[in-house]
């Protein structure tokens, strides 16, 4: 019984979106897992697996509050009220972990970027990583490691 239970959870664990770009123009650090606070229309069309996180970035005010800017909801066609496709969105996370970010933030220099966004237990939650930026020179060498590790697993599937 708990054993069905548990298969059931993993199933809702369901990925809305990607951001994979942010691996490449940046170094990943610290992942932070964090809740969004989203009316019923947005909730509705993430439902739908719309949602885009190429410009998406998680901003810290004064206040101890998170928000993520540049996240593209887009709206329903069919939605009785609607919302703004990129407006700010507050994130729901610990005291604690907003100090870490903002330390993380001021001391060096980091960004926050929004790497993923996925339903957990038919809740939105968002993974944000801490991150630093890469240089031209940077892409270019982790272009030329991941077509070495890439050729590397070919040849071993060869033997």
């Amino acid at each position: 019984m708990a054993r069905a239970a548990e298969q059931k959870s993993k199933s809702s664990d369901r990925v809305i979106a990607t951001n994979r770009r942010a691996g490449f123009n940046y170094e990943l650090t610290d992942s932070y897992e964090a809740g969004v606070a989203l009316i019923g229309s947005e909730a509705r069309s993430l439902r739908e697996r719309a949602a885009d996180l190429t410009d998406a970035w998680v901003d810290i005010d004064g206040g101890f509050q998170a928000w993520v800017k540049g996240m593209r909801i887009p709206p329903m066609a069919h939605a009785a009220f609607g919302h703004e496709e990129r407006r700010t969105r507050r994130l729901l996370l610990h005291a604690e972990q907003i100090t870490r970010l903002k330390a993380a933030v001021e001391r060096d220099g980091m960004t926050i970027v929004v790497t993923k966004c996925y339903f957990k237990q038919g809740r939105v939650k968002l993974e944000i990583r801490l991150a630093k930026g890469r240089k031209t020179h940077d892409k270019r060498h982790a272009i030329k490691d991941r077509e070495a590790d890439r050729e590397a697993r070919q040849a071993m599937r060869r033997r």
